[in-house]
């Protein structure tokens, strides 16, 4: 699959040190997209035009309460369909 922490990544600390170390590695290189999935906010980031991960975001009354970061491939296959709703 593609490299991914094993554990949660727990506390601003740490979660910004995290998200700085793979923002370095890939910036220049990476386009980012804001988007909506499954109704909350993300940015879905492509490197040479293909889906490198999303992140999605998780809020409660305003503040950021969780970060998850999908490059499971499997789970991005879907990312570029649009999927009809209806009653």
């Amino acid at each position: 699959m593609v490299q991914a922490a094993l554990e949660p990544v727990v506390g601003a600390d740490l979660v910004a040190a995290l998200l700085a170390a793979g923002l370095g590695r890939i910036a220049g290189t990476a386009a980012v997209q804001s988007a909506q999935i499954n109704g909350h906010p993300a940015l879905i980031m492509r490197i040479g035009g293909q889906v490198e991960g999303v992140l999605a975001v998780r809020t409660e009354d305003g503040l950021i309460t969780g970060l998850y970061f999908v490059r499971n491939p499997e789970k991005l296959s879907r990312l570029e369909q649009e999927t009809s709703l209806r009653r």
